[in-house]
């Protein structure tokens, strides 16, 4: 399996949910600190996609 770097806006989508959801645990805030968990594994999932799919 060979992997690829993601395209900027991809990856751009995946470190502003992360750093989302690491914010939302740290700091109360309102609809994001109740998804903290969700947001920071949906964002490591697409980056993850992203670098096993080709062209994305």
């Amino acid at each position: 399996m060979k992997l690829t770097a993601p395209k900027n806006s991809v990856w751009g989508v995946a470190v502003g949910l992360g750093v989302l959801g690491i914010l939302g645990k740290l700091v109360t805030i309102p609809f994001v600190s109740q998804y903290a968990f969700v947001l920071l594994a949906v964002g490591f999932g697409i980056l993850a996609i992203s670098c096993l799919l080709k062209g994305v």
